[in-house]
């Protein structure tokens, strides 16, 4: 798989684009750049592998499931952003401003002192998006002996009748123990940069971008990966930009996983490496399948599962295709026409390729999306 980098502005919570594309570099000590070699055995490789492949299931299956949740969020910040098909265009050539600027900059500027920055910025979305991921379980969890005070965080400006609401923020005791559990690991990631806190971070932004970031429809999907695909193997390809960007930014921008865990345990540092792009870009399109599905009103995931599955089956290529050639993947290449490609093929089996593409997504009645009017009595359809 390849290093590589994607930009843009997300939600508050949820990390920006400008994440980890893909990436395994075998031999490579992440916490440093340097391209240190080292023979993994068959066994330190195969969990390695396999331990980033789960990982990268996880934050897809239950991001997609929460991004079908009918529940009404108390704040706004927690509401979907809904990707356009303007958007889905715009977004490789984005990516590719915020790719080279990146580059330049550590070309330019210490290596040191800009991390340091990207440490601190991504201490605080850290900290916000581990707290929301964790919210549903500590509902659950939070003894019910225990009392669960409400509060309200409220900065408005102006007064009277021209006063204007800035930060409105309602939050629970629930709440807080989550932000308090999220920044003991923030400190733990600034203070040790530890494997174990980057990937908690990193699961944490890649649910939430999952859960979070919404396309508007399967043709808007169908832009923004096939813009990605080119923009994926242009820079893994045709440069070494992604590369070196890739091993110089120190950030939970990516899942690792040491080679040498069966040697050297918690103190591995030769990690293999997937970055959060190759996670979120392709699970914000098997989600919008799911919701696909609920709008047929149907009992079967049909194309949930056949995406999901597509997903494992191009991720599993792309580490296959590297190690046999032993050279970084832009997995893109592989995830793209396996996520659209079978779903596409199972609507046209089954007839159901115009719904699909006409898929519109609206939030007045429902997080859900609906299919046009003559398919959704309760809810009228985006036009």
């Amino acid at each position: 798989m390849a290093d590589v980098e994607q930009g843009a502005a997300l939600p508050s919570g949820v990390p920006p684009p400008d994440v980890l594309n893909a990436s395994a570099a075998n031999g490579t000590d992440a916490a440093n750049g340097t391209a240190t070699r080292f023979v993994s055995t068959p066994e330190g490789t195969a969990l390695a592998y396999g331990s980033l492949v789960l990982m990268a299931l996880l934050p897809i299956f239950f991001g997609a499931l929460r991004s079908v949740s009918c529940a009404k969020s108390k704040n706004s910040s927690d509401m979907p952003e809904t990707i356009t098909s303007r958007d889905a265009a715009r977004f490789p050539i984005i990516a590719s401003c915020t790719l080279f600027g990146l580059y330049l900059f550590f070309k330019i500027f210490s290596q040191e002192y800009i991390n340091l920055l990207l440490s601190m910025y991504f201490f605080v979305l850290g900290i916000l998006a581990l707290s929301h991921t964790m919210s549903p379980l500590m509902n659950r969890a939070f003894p019910t002996n225990l009392p669960n005070r409400q509060y309200q965080l409220l900065f408005t400006q102006g007064s009277g009748e021209a006063k204007e609401e800035i930060v409105n923020y309602e939050f629970d005791t629930k709440d807080l123990v989550c932000l308090c559990i999220s920044t003991v690991v923030g400190i733990w990631y600034v203070l040790k940069k530890h494997w174990v806190a980057n990937n908690l971070f990193g699961l944490a932004f890649a649910l939430n971008g999952v859960e979070l970031l919404h396309l508007n429809n399967v043709s808007t999907g169908c832009i923004l990966l096939g813009g990605l695909f080119i923009y994926d193997v242009f820079w893994v390809f045709g440069t070494n930009v992604m590369v070196t960007v890739a091993k110089s930014f120190e950030a939970p921008i990516k899942l690792v996983f040491p080679q040498d865990l069966l040697e050297k345990g918690l103190e591995a540092n030769n990690f293999a490496m997937l970055g959060l792009g190759d996670i979120v870009i392709p699970g914000i399109f098997i989600a919008l399948l799911l919701r696909f599905d609920v709008s047929l009103r149907k009992d079967s995931r049909t194309y949930f599962y056949t995406s999901f599955l597509a997903y494992i089956f191009g991720l599993g290529l792309t580490i296959f295709v590297m190690h046999t050639f032993k050279h970084a993947q832009p997995a893109l290449l592989y995830l793209v026409p396996a996520c659209i490609g079978f779903p596409v093929v199972v609507a046209l089996v089954k007839g159901e390729l115009t719904d699909m593409f006409r898929l519109q997504v609206q939030y007045s009645c429902s997080t859900l999306p609906v299919m046009p009017p003559s398919r959704s009595p309760h809810c009228a359809a985006d036009p």
